[in-house]
């Protein structure tokens, strides 16, 4: 019973952060995981209005991933290089998940990192 509450909890959330960030960000398109870690990474860099190159918004994608997975103990920050860029050192590999196991961690982390940011409760 205590999994079924967790999980509709994090179902709950997630649907609503989703239609926030859609709103917000995105012309009519429901947001996706890779979208929202986008966010993440644009926030944690910290220069929002930056234009960027396609390696770029594969970095800001991992920084997003780093920064969500860093309270499970995965990543760890390490410093910013000379233009900004946040570094993270990979603490703990990754466990091999089923990718539906994958989608659960990654969205646990992104709502817990959103409810962290008092964007959600």
């Amino acid at each position: 019973m205590a999994q079924n509450t967790r999980d509709n909890q994090l179902k709950s959330r997630w649907d609503q952060l989703v239609l926030q960030l859609t709103e917000r960000f995105s012309e009519g398109e429901s947001m996706e995981v890779e979208g929202i870690l986008y966010l993440i990474g644009l926030q944690e860099y910290g220069r929002p209005h930056e234009k960027f190159k396609k390696e770029d918004n594969i970095n800001l994608i991992h920084i997003g991933i780093c920064v969500v997975l860093e309270p499970y103990g995965f990543y760890r920050f390490e410093s910013y290089d000379d233009q900004g860029w946040p570094h993270f050192e990979l603490v703990e590999t990754l466990p091999h998940l089923k990718p539906g196991e994958q989608s659960l961690l990654i969205k646990t982390a992104i709502v817990e990192y959103f409810v962290k940011q008092g964007v959600i409760s």
